[in-house]
């Protein structure tokens, strides 16, 4: 019951109830009735006003309407010394009935709530696996394809096309130390601006500066080809050489940070973070499109290469960036709207809003290190902070890998070219299959221990790999096949826990901080890998390829110990996080 008291003036009132019979109505209707003042003074007064009448009906979905009527006339009365003196009249005997009605339709809320329906297991399972905006996916699957064929054809384009202008490895390795190094320095400043601003339109503002500095460093290069230095020495102080470098840390800067966007941010909103196998399958899949574009982008590449002068084929490649560039901007306006807008809120940050401004106010130095600051302590903060660890721990392995390290021992082995371009294809064609097998793993182990069994997989095979090369047998080719296969095989496993973790993170890290963090994982990781490639110039010798191995072991290693011992002693944060998870 309600009880409506107007108060149009404060010295007088009155009040009277009763009940209303109650209606099979369902519907909520509120009708007021104005009363109409002819004259209104500020002065006391014993003139009766009219009466203000108030109907008030409201109706549920689980009770029946209740109805009162109120009817509020002012009733005043004048003492002896001409003072109004305002009067109540209260009828109390609606009261108890209305009392008792109500208690009487609480059986009826008791009932309804004992027969609400529980999905089943099953129900569960499916909805699950079923992404919350599958078009949306669609469309960001198609966006990173185009995306990631032009990025991975460039970066297989660039180095081959430095080396033909000079057979010297200086330059190559010139030009990556220095894009690691923009990594780890830029990595947490273009996350932490990725994190303040809309999705959408910073999204594609970084991917047309990403293709921008793809054209320049193609633009260098065939000024570069048309020269001819004599010594790498004369190369490198070039000052088209120098434009190269920068150009290609802010392509390499950039699409990190598209990729960690994507890979940490879009698809959590797409595929819904508590639908645990959707999101495993769309990791897979934005997985899968990568290895597949790294796979087809140097063979095009190749192709072109085998059949056309350099120059020509750096053309039709600058061709293929600026007729990709409105496609990735017009998918990635698709994506939002086939996902009804889920990507159009500007992320919600814990910094101040003041940020932006320190850019005008402060240099870019200090507004660097800053965020460089900020990126650590929010990264170390995080509560999934072993699983990353473990992540990062991944990257020291850099012998123990298809790369150049271990193409360089294979040829001092004297295997056949063939051979070991054998090796890297099928080193990424078992990760593609790893991205079929994690999704498999996520739905019968969950999640968590999907992740340690991935680990572990890959540590057991990389300990037998090692193993074999100390047995002194490499002198023969059967071991030699016997140590690649082991090699190949561990793949498997680091390519699970690559999707895997990458899914623990995505759940783990708050939305408001998941570029901030991203990045800073991955110039952690950066980290990692030049601290690797440091001692192998020191210990350049092959004759130290052991070492090396060794040291690649036990970074995986203790990245299974590191990850097994925090899936041991789960903490409550852990639980919460991964409620979902059905093998917690």
């Amino acid at each position: 019951m309600v009880v409506v008291v107007s108060h149009a003036q404060p010295w007088s009132a009155f009040l009277t109830l009763r009940q209303v019979p109650l209606t099979s109505s369902s519907s909520f209707r509120i009708r007021t009735l104005t009363p109409r003042f002819r004259s209104l003074t500020p002065r006391f007064t014993t003139q009766r006003l009219g009466s203000l009448n108030t109907r008030c009906s409201i109706n549920t979905d689980v009770l029946t309407d209740i109805a009162t009527d109120q009817e509020v006339r002012d009733d005043v009365a004048t003492d002896d010394c001409g003072c109004t003196i305002p009067v109540l009249h209260l009828k109390s005997d609606i009261l108890e009935t209305e009392a008792l009605n109500l208690l009487a339709k609480g059986t009826f809320v008791d009932t309804l709530l004992t027969t609400l329906p529980v999905l089943s297991e099953e129900e569960q399972n499916i909805i699950a696996a079923t992404p919350a905006h599958p078009a949306g996916l669609y469309a960001l699957y198609a966006s990173c394809l185009a995306g990631y064929m032009v990025e991975q054809l460039w970066n297989f384009a660039s180095p081959a096309a430095i080396a033909l202008i000079h057979p010297s490895l200086l330059p190559v390795a010139l030009m990556g130390f220095l894009a690691k190094l923009a990594v780890i320095g830029g990595g947490p400043l273009v996350g932490k601006l990725m994190d303040h601003f809309p999705r959408v339109p910073a999204y594609n503002c970084l991917y047309i500066v990403q293709t921008a500095a793809q054209l320049m460093s193609v633009g260098m290069i065939i000024h570069g080809h048309t020269l001819h230095p004599t010594s790498a020495s004369s190369l490198l102080f070039r000052p088209w050489f120098i434009v190269l470098v920068l150009v290609g840390a802010v392509e390499r800067l950039s699409g990190l940070a598209l990729g960690v966007a994507v890979e940490r941010d879009w698809v959590v909103l797409l595929a819904g973070t508590n639908r645990p196998v959707a999101l495993a399958q769309a990791n897979a899949v934005l997985s899968r499109i990568n290895l597949l574009c790294e796979i087809v982008g140097a063979a095009l590449f190749g192709i072109l290469l085998a059949k056309y002068e350099l120059v020509l084929c750096l053309k039709i490649a600058a061709g293929l960036m600026m007729g990709t560039l409105p496609i990735v901007v017009s998918l990635t306006w698709l994506t939002n709207k086939l996902s009804s807008g889920v990507l159009d809120r500007a992320v919600e940050t814990c910094l101040s809003c003041s940020f932006p401004s320190s850019l005008k106010s402060e240099n870019i130095v200090g507004v660097g290190l800053e965020a460089i600051k900020h990126g650590w302590f929010e990264y170390i903060r995080q509560p999934v902070l072993p699983a990353s660890i473990a992540y990062v721990l991944l990257y020291f392995n850099v012998v123990l890998a298809p790369g150049g390290l271990m193409t360089a021992f294979l040829t001092q082995q004297g295997l056949n070219p063939s051979i070991i371009g054998g090796f890297s294809g099928l080193c990424a064609f078992v990760g593609v299959a790893a991205t079929f097998v994690s999704a498999k793993m996520v739905k019968h182990l969950g999640i968590l221990k999907a992740g340690a069994a991935g680990l572990v997989f890959h540590a057991s095979l990389l300990t037998t790999a090692v193993a074999v090369y100390w047995s002194g047998c490499l002198s023969q080719q059967t071991p030699v096949f016997f140590f690649l296969a082991l090699v190949v095989l561990s793949r498997l496993g680091h390519m699970s826990y690559d999707v895997i973790g990458q899914q623990i993170l995505q759940t783990g890290i708050p939305a408001s901080k998941a570029n901030l963090i991203g990045t800073t994982e991955v110039s952690v990781a950066s980290l990692a890998e030049s601290i690797m490639l440091g001692v192998a110039i020191v210990v350049n010798d092959v004759s130290h390829f052991g070492f090396l191995a060794t040291l690649s072991l036990v970074s995986v290693v203790g990245a299974a110990c590191l990850y097994c011992r925090w899936l041991e002693n789960p903490t409550d944060t852990q639980r919460t996080l991964f409620s979902s998870s059905p093998h917690l």
